[in-house]
């Protein structure tokens, strides 16, 4: 890892930190490192607890390359959503520790992981993709429309409505909104709870539950990657 994701096991626990010191933008070389993390992760047969920086969680799809890359959108939007198909069918549990905004791709990571705890603050989350005048992608719709609450799935995609951690529990993004001075605690009890599930008995049963979401939004993923969205 370089100075964009670090990654720090202890035990079954695998740490995943993004930091760029900025937004905690997915950039084309942020996702290549989680790639690589995740890689990691799973070679140790590891709990995964991805979290941002402080007051940043991601702010999404690095728009950077929308404006000067243009012949790579696809590249990056192809790699962010193999990381949420990874995330998704990953065989030990993934924590998200949202430590701050969320935001379109970032929210969509969050949809991605099987717990996710967010810092209670002043803080966004969600789509906001056709605010800024894109169209969402449809592994993304399939994604949402499988986490989220019917009301904050159209409220979320179709609108682009943004929410506070409190009501992004009540809608689907996270699981608990925690004050910040007993965040890292509940990170760490979670985290631990997790790791203490069965591995054979947990990745058994995330098959079960998960395969049949999994193959549609992996369709989903070759439809949009086709252009036949």
């Amino acid at each position: 890892m370089s100075e964009l994701v670090t990654y720090k096991s202890d035990s079954e626990i695998a740490t995943v930190t993004m930091d760029d010191g900025k937004a905690n933008a997915f950039s084309l070389d942020m996702l290549a490192e989680l790639h690589g993390a995740i890689d990691q992760a799973e070679s140790e047969g590891a709990v995964i607890v991805l979290r941002g920086r402080e007051g940043r969680f991601s702010a999404g799809f690095d728009l950077k390359v929308f404006q000067e890359q243009p012949q790579r959108i696809g590249e990056m939007v192809e790699s962010g959503a193999r990381l949420a198909e990874r995330l998704l069918s990953h065989s030990r549990p993934v924590l998200a520790a949202c430590t701050g905004h969320a935001v379109a791709a970032g929210a969509f990571v969050l949809l991605s992981c099987d717990s996710r705890i967010g810092i209670d603050g002043p803080f966004r989350i969600g789509l906001n993709e056709v605010a800024i005048g894109l169209t969402v992608p449809l592994f993304v719709v399939e994604l949402a429309r499988r986490r989220l609450t019917p009301a904050a799935f159209d409220q979320s995609v179709i609108t682009a409505a943004m929410f506070d951690p409190a009501s992004a529990v009540s809608a689907g993004f996270l699981d608990h909104a925690i004050g910040a001075e007993d965040f890292e605690d509940a990170v760490a009890t979670e985290a631990g709870r997790l790791a203490s599930l069965p591995a054979e008995a947990h990745a058994a049963t995330k098959g079960r539950a998960r395969n049949a979401d999994l193959e549609v939004i992996r369709k989903a993923i070759e439809r949009e990657m086709t252009g036949n969205g």
